[in-house]
């Protein structure tokens, strides 16, 4: 069992144990030769996965999403199952001791990727998304001190799970949702509501979107170190060069996208795959734009439509 000194390590000492540990977080396979003994060791991760999830002091408070994720385990580049209708993970509720939550299934469990998806799934996140003006975004972009104002903006709480959810545009109560992992998707579905209002009016308006991890699994609190019954939660990010800790929200996407370049994909009928985010109240066609993030890391999927008189 994974202990740090005699008692049971807090999840802030867990993570700080994980991050040593981290070197293959991206890859989708992992190749013997290049792993360590302990990112290839399934009882570490096994017992890093309890202690942070089930049996941790932080867990038996039941703060997070009482669902636990478990993803398959993978096998040459696919997961070790022979149908492919098999989703690649399954889905528990918590439950105080994990070897019977998870049952005959025990030993098809990837416990080092189930923990990463499960530090995912129980961090809190939102979605900002606002009109600025390019003049703006662009000073912005030159000098990072410089204050980046918004002329309209919504910000949403959002949660990440290993599903995508593709609206049907025509009908915004059909829904299919489909296994997407190792993807993670961040589904907004009143998004027809939520974002009636976010309408790009003039050439200089852009329309920029951003995801940002705030609290919850991802960011333990250094106190509870100490004091495990103290219910004063501060949102701690760990350096990975000094290991010092830090009150933060981290970005984990940002994008933006310019007036004309809207209007021109919305003229032309171009679209992306699914929706996630509206753009104005409809007045006729609806269609969808495709977003990636810097560096082509992430993407977001934008439900755009007309307005009348626009």
């Amino acid at each position: 069992m994974l202990q740090i000194g005699e008692e049971t390590p807090s999840r802030f000492e867990l993570l700080s144990v994980v991050r040593k540990h981290s070197n293959l977080l991206g890859k989708t396979t992992v190749d013997e030769e290049d792993a360590t003994d302990v990112e290839m060791d399934g009882k570490f991760w096994h017992d890093v996965f309890d202690l942070y999830f089930v049996r941790g002091k932080e867990s038996r408070g039941r703060q997070d999403d009482d669902l636990i994720f478990f993803v398959r385990k993978w096998k040459g580049h696919g997961f070790n199952e022979s149908e492919e209708s098999v989703a690649p993970y399954f889905v528990r509720r918590w439950a105080p001791e994990l070897d019977k939550l998870v049952g005959d299934s025990l030993s098809v469990v990837d416990w080092r990727r189930s923990f990463y998806l499960n530090m995912i799934a129980h961090t809190s996140y939102s979605v900002t998304v606002a009109i600025c003006s390019h003049n703006v975004l662009r000073n912005h972009q030159v000098g990072q001190d410089t204050p980046l104002s918004a002329i309209y903006k919504v910000v949403k709480t959002v949660y990440a799970s290993p599903s995508r959810v593709n609206f049907h545009l025509d009908s915004k109560k059909e829904v299919e949702t489909t296994p997407a992992y190792p993807d993670i998707c961040f589904a907004i579905d009143d998004f027809d509501f939520t974002f009636d209002a976010v309408v790009l009016t003039e050439t200089d308006h852009c329309y920029c979107v951003l995801l940002n991890a705030l609290d919850g699994a991802a960011f333990p609190s250094e106190k509870d170190t100490n004091d495990s019954s103290s219910s004063n939660k501060v949102p701690l990010r760990v350096d990975t060069n000094s290991m010092k800790t830090k009150n933060s929200k981290l970005t984990l996407f940002s994008g933006f996208v310019s007036y004309q370049m809207v209007r021109d994909a919305y003229d032309a009928g171009s679209s992306g795959f699914g929706s996630l985010l509206s753009m104005g109240h409809s007045s006729g066609k609806k269609d969808r734009l495709y977003m990636k993030g810097p560096g082509g890391r992430g993407e977001v999927e934008v439900a755009v439509s007309g307005v009348v008189g626009q």
